[in-house]
């Protein structure tokens, strides 16, 4: 019997991803929550409002403690969670969850801080009993109240940012905050169709309700690939998703190309989920092309971020060739001879000139494959 291929859990690619995420998460929230020591601090000096028993350096350092603790466990460990119950869970089933994990967070949080803040302010180790008292005298007051709703917000925006990142792709919060999109512009992007192969066939065979399933949990499971390589969702259409790039973020690190293979491998991972729950496994296929596309926000009742260019139309005919050329993957020549960095072991390979439907002229093409490691 053929031994099974390892599969790492992580790869380097999506380490990198998780820990820079972390560490903004970490940053935000440290430089936040010193922002507001800081403004409450000069406001009550500058009102005569600090005692002679103010110890400046004791609080500020618990300040800290409590800062570098929510940051870490907020970007490390407790965000992630909440962004995926976000994912998989009915919202209120999502928001119970979320509600009683950030109260568990926030009172170990604040039970640290103030335990080494009381420690420290009477001179007694922290385990002694009138150290003990004093922390749990701290969550019956106001200033306790007060951070609490203070850092729910905190958490809440930030669980905002990420879902619509999400949503969208990484980047795109910030253009919806400055208005960028509000007025119509040109943009040079590269986009991807990409479907699944023998659909038809498959949703004849699982019926409405089951297909609809299938084609949640397909788009569900490829989502981590779509936000590690900076991809932008910009529809989905039945069982296809249409997956947009800056030039700089799909070129950087070969990501556009490496969004693909990433894509196969958390497919690859899930197949036997897919085979005991639907008795088939996802394979798709994915056309690529770039050029220019006007972009701008457009609906009034429901807002949204459409692109219109004849580069989208292109790279959906690209596509359907896959399945007469026999090949998974399809690219332009003009997006081969752009996308100069490749992904680790995958190789470029001519196809040569084919005829797109509705085009009047034959267009250069090329594919890749990937080498076994």
């Amino acid at each position: 019997m053929a031994k099974k291929p390892k599969f790492k859990r992580y790869n380097e690619r999506q380490i990198w991803f998780y820990s820079k995420r972390a560490f903004w998460i970490l940053f935000a929230w440290v430089l936040i929550s010193n922002v507001l020591f800081f403004y409450e601090f000069f406001t009550l000096k500058s009102n005569g409002g600090l005692t002679s028993a103010f110890d400046f350096e004791s609080s500020f350092t618990a300040n800290m403690i409590v800062a570098v603790l929510a940051g870490l466990i907020g970007g490390i460990f407790t965000v992630n969670l909440m962004e995926r119950w976000l994912r998989k869970h009915a919202f209120w089933k999502a928001l119970l969850y979320i509600t009683i994990a950030y109260i568990t967070t926030a009172i170990l949080i604040s039970f640290i801080g103030m335990l080494y803040f009381k420690s420290d302010a009477l001179g007694l180790p922290f385990y002694d009993p009138e150290v003990l008292q004093a922390v749990g005298y701290f969550f019956t007051t106001w200033l306790f109240l007060k951070n609490f709703i203070l850092w729910l917000l905190i958490v809440i925006v930030t669980l905002i940012v990420l879902m619509v990142n999400d949503k969208y792709g990484p980047g795109v919060f910030p253009d919806y905050l400055m208005g960028r999109y509000f007025m119509p512009k040109n943009e040079r992007r590269i986009f991807m169709f990409a479907d699944i192969k023998d659909a038809t066939t498959i949703a004849e065979e699982l019926g409405e309700e089951k297909y609809f399933n299938f084609l949640k949990d397909f788009f569900r499971d490829i989502a981590p690939a779509i936000v590690q390589t900076r991809a932008e969702v910009y529809q989905y259409v039945g069982d296809e998703v249409v997956l947009s790039w800056k030039m700089k973020h799909g070129l950087k690190h070969g990501n556009a190309l490496q969004c693909f293979y990433s894509m196969k491998r958390l497919i690859a991972y899930k197949s036997p989920k897919y085979i005991k729950k639907y008795g088939v496994a996802p394979v798709f296929k994915a056309g690529y092309h770039y050029g220019n596309v006007m972009v701008g926000e457009i609906g009034q009742i429901k807002r949204d971020i459409a692109f219109s260019g004849d580069v989208l139309n292109t790279t959906s005919r690209i596509q359907s060739l896959c399945n007469e050329l026999g090949v998974e993957i399809l690219a332009s020549k003009e997006f081969g001879d752009l996308s100069y960095k490749l992904p680790k072991r995958v190789v470029k390979h001519p196809v040569g000139k084919e005829k797109l439907k509705g085009k009047a002229e034959e267009m250069e093409l090329v594919t890749y494959t990937r080498n076994q490691a």
